[in-house]
């Protein structure tokens, strides 16, 4: 595997002035290309993410394939535009130049790619490094093996591996594509593996963006739409079985609306999944990944449960299947270990408040988080929610949709990550914003030296002047 990283490496460093180079028409056939692709094969991945954690084939649309064809037309319509040379105004002391940005690759791109939306989070920051006109080396995870195979497939069809290549594989492989130089690295993980990322990227003074994660808050308001909140608060958190970054990973309750919150909540997961043995039977569930993230999942649940938190709904696993029914744990306290640790899976604790200072208090001790929920109907509780905190993103009386927003960027912000992507922000990261600024040959300049009387007294004026 080293010897086929280093002969790729080398043929796609040989290749950047070429794709540099590339017209708009030239970059957006690629994109069409996987576009095409995706869609003329969408059952083969329907069975490489069941296969993977038993997804259903209506969730891989709507968070796998409907974000990347989104992501690939938005693309499309905008890139010749944004491929241009971006004039600029002149200030008053350089008079007579002209100035403008012209955005170019960063040149040699790996993209490290997560499991629990193995193909978005892996082909959408490839489509905004292709759309930039990059060269891109892809590692998809190893946790997500049917997936990560379907992807190998599709870009050994589609691309030149002086273009894009992919590289399956463990850790060990990832850990040798960091020791390379590159000029760009793109990762969605974990906080933890995101440190060790940036410190490879730091010996070779490399950009990087870091799609990590944390512990995302919903806060629901005594002013919220009881039903309609906990419907799309189920939605969030039980989608992909909790294994998404921005799921609600806790909830505050308002004291006042708890008990009529939480029946709402477990009316809304019995609509969407059945009650008690049903669940594990039912079709539109997915399953936790591997043994390895259920037992630490369990860990988390039992610890909770053994300091006294209490088992609202749910509470059912099997290991044998990786089966965790959703679960709604009250009682809990932030000392509770579930209460430091990104969940990242079907269980939700709950903790109630009396006013919003207790909120913005605890969070404001606490890392960032990816993203925020807010569930009201009161402006001013809300405003004083999004000025006093925070987060990479804050989304009122709704859940994930953010991710889906063009013309908004996404990312975290310290501990839940650096850089965004998204729309024009995911084809700004993989580029290189070059300054142009062009003066006219016949330009005289008085500042030079000798500073003579005259010459200072000038200079003093300007000083003055501006």
């Amino acid at each position: 595997m080293e010897q086929q990283i280093n002969a790729i490496y080398a043929l796609q460093k040989s290749s950047l002035q070429r794709l540099k180079n590339a017209s708009s028409a030239s970059r957006i056939e690629k994109l069409r290309s996987i576009e095409t692709y995706m869609l003329a094969h969408k059952q083969s991945l329907f069975d490489a993410l069941y296969a993977d954690f038993r997804k259903p084939s209506s969730e891989v649309i709507i968070a796998e394939l409907l974000g990347v064809k989104k992501e690939i037309n938005y693309m499309i319509k905008h890139l010749k535009s944004w491929m241009k040379p971006q004039k600029v105004g002149t200030p008053l002391m350089l008079i007579g130049t002209q100035g403008q940005i012209q955005l170019e690759p960063k040149g040699m791109c790996l993209i490290i790619a997560p499991w629990n939306y193995p193909f978005n989070l892996a082909i959408n920051p490839l489509v905004h490094a292709i759309a930039a006109g990059n060269a891109i080396m892809l590692k998809p995870s190893e946790m997500s093996e049917h997936t990560s195979a379907f992807i190998n497939k599709m870009i050994t069809a589609l691309f030149d591996p002086s273009e894009v290549a992919v590289f399956e594989g463990d850790a060990s492989v990832a850990s040798y594509l960091l020791e390379q130089k590159f000029d760009h690295i793109f990762f969605t993980g974990s906080p933890i593996i995101g440190k060790k990322v940036m410190e490879a990227a730091s010996k070779h003074l490399c950009s990087v963006t870091l799609e990590l994660g944390g512990k995302s808050p919903a806060i629901v308001d005594e002013s919220a739409d009881i039903s309609s909140s906990a419907q799309k608060i189920a939605w969030g958190k039980f989608l992909n079985n909790g294994q998404t970054c921005i799921a609600p990973d806790f909830l505050y309750v308002h004291e006042k609306v708890n008990f009529q919150f939480l029946q709402a909540l477990e009316q809304s997961i019995a609509s969407f999944y059945g009650t008690g043995s049903e669940i594990a039977k039912s079709k539109d569930y997915a399953r936790i990944v591997n043994k390895r993230h259920f037992n630490r999942i369990k860990h988390l649940f039992d610890e909770a449960v053994l300091q006294g938190a209490k088992v609202l709904i749910g509470g059912d696993f099997d290991e044998s299947t990786c089966f965790m029914s959703p679960t709604i744990l009250t009682n809990c306290n932030v000392d509770m270990q579930i209460m430091q640790e990104e969940i990242f899976g079907p269980i939700l604790p709950v903790i109630t408040f009396k006013n919003e200072v207790e909120i913005t208090g605890y969070l404001s001790r606490e890392e960032k988080p990816l993203a925020l929920y807010i569930f009201s109907q009161n402006q001013i509780f809300s405003d004083f929610i999004v000025q006093n905190t925070s987060s990479g993103s804050c989304l009122i009386n709704d859940c994930l949709i953010q991710f889906g927003h063009d013309e908004l960027p996404f990312g975290g912000v310290n501990n839940s990550g650096i850089g965004k992507s998204g729309g024009k922000f995911g084809f700004l990261e993989f580029s290189h914003a070059k300054s142009v600024l062009v003066q006219k040959t016949n330009f005289v300049r008085y500042f030079y030296p000798p500073y003579t009387a005259k010459r200072k007294w000038l200079i003093e004026q300007v000083l003055k002047w501006f």
